[in-house]
């Protein structure tokens, strides 16, 4: 780990103005980025501290209820107290049980809602800095495509990376629409959460549409009545403390038999939390049974493009997917 500079932030406006620079990296629970500095992948000059913030104004911490049904996650709120919140559990348990699926217990007391969706993938050539990595190092090539890939994305995959987006908890996000509410330089500004994250494309080393200095203060979940049933379904080669091979994060709603409304959203096998609208068109106006479910999972695998060692994937996706429809409409 190289010297830096470590100071605590004293408000937002501070933090802004601080995080402009590229050599500047914001901490709060520190479980990705103290890991990723350990490892030399990350080399900040300087270290702000966000979590002096939430003694300023606790709604940075804190969950708190919108009009209309919604709910606001303060950007410092703890994974573990989101997950356990009875409006989160009881509006919205598909992020619940995301959160919950996560890591382990003593990571969800410290990590953070925006560390979480920040998190950079597991990707094994992207922490090894004696492997070439596109996302690490721009131009000089990606290790994965012609090495060992079976825990990388058959989704929104590139020729110059196939690293899959690591959270649980943004997959669950896309599949709502949440909101990120963002303070930066020019003010505040909010992002829808599909819009997000970024697809590697070229530029594998861009992950969100954050700019230099923007700090994350909020995650809004919209109001969805039927949000109520949903559930996150998670697949993966141990109990716990591991990554999803492939997740799925659904919704629906079913009247007299018939779906009249769904979201799905796909982890562990995109390069970015995956949302399928194809999925969702194959299941509204159709009967709530296996033959539909299996119609969507064949709609949003439709588009993948396994490698050599996690052409697995298609099918266990699918039949996650499928799996998690008929958990959630019983």
């Amino acid at each position: 780990m190289i010297p830096f500079e470590y100071s605590a932030a004293t408000d937002l406006e501070s933090a802004v103005h601080a995080g402009r620079s590229s050599s500047t990296r914001f901490v709060a629970g520190g479980t990705t980025l103290i890991d990723l500095m350990k490892l030399g992948v990350e080399r900040p000059t300087h270290v702000v501290d966000l979590n002096s913030l939430a003694t300023r104004d606790a709604s940075l911490a804190a969950v708190s209820d919108l009009p209309g049904g919604g709910l606001r996650l303060g950007a410092l709120a703890h994974m573990s107290d989101v997950a356990w919140d009875p409006r989160v559990r009881d509006r919205y348990p598909v992020v619940s049980r995301s959160l919950l699926l996560a890591a382990s217990g003593q990571v969800r007391n410290m990590a953070t809602m925006a560390g979480n969706i920040l998190q950079r993938t597991r990707c094994p050539y992207f922490r090894d800095t004696a492997t070439p990595c596109n996302k690490r190092e721009p131009g000089s090539g990606c290790s994965a495509i012609h090495g060992v890939n079976r825990g990388h994305a058959i989704l929104g995959t590139s020729e110059h990376c196939i690293a899959t987006h690591p959270s649980d908890f943004a997959v669950a996000l896309t599949a709502l629409d949440a909101v990120v509410h963002v303070r930066a330089m020019g003010g505040a500004r909010t992002i829808p959460f599909g819009e997000f994250h970024v697809l590697p494309g070229t530029h594998p080393e861009r992950e969100t549409v954050l700019q230099p200095g923007d700090v994350i203060t909020a995650i809004d979940l919209p109001a969805i009545a039927f949000a109520r049933h949903s559930t996150y379904l998670k697949v993966r080669d141990r109990a716990s403390f591991a990554f999803a091979l492939a997740s799925a994060a659904v919704a629906l709603d079913v009247q007299a038999g018939t779906i009249r409304g769904a979201r799905i959203a796909l982890g562990g096998v995109g390069t970015k939390p995956w949302r399928s609208h194809e999925a969702e068109r194959a299941l509204i106006g159709r009967p709530a049974d296996v033959a539909t479910y299996r119609a969507a999972a064949a709609a949003a695998l439709a588009g993948a493009r396994p490698q050599t060692h996690n052409a697995f994937k298609v099918e266990l996706a699918k039949r996650t997917l499928v799996r998690a429809l008929t958990e959630v409409s019983t």
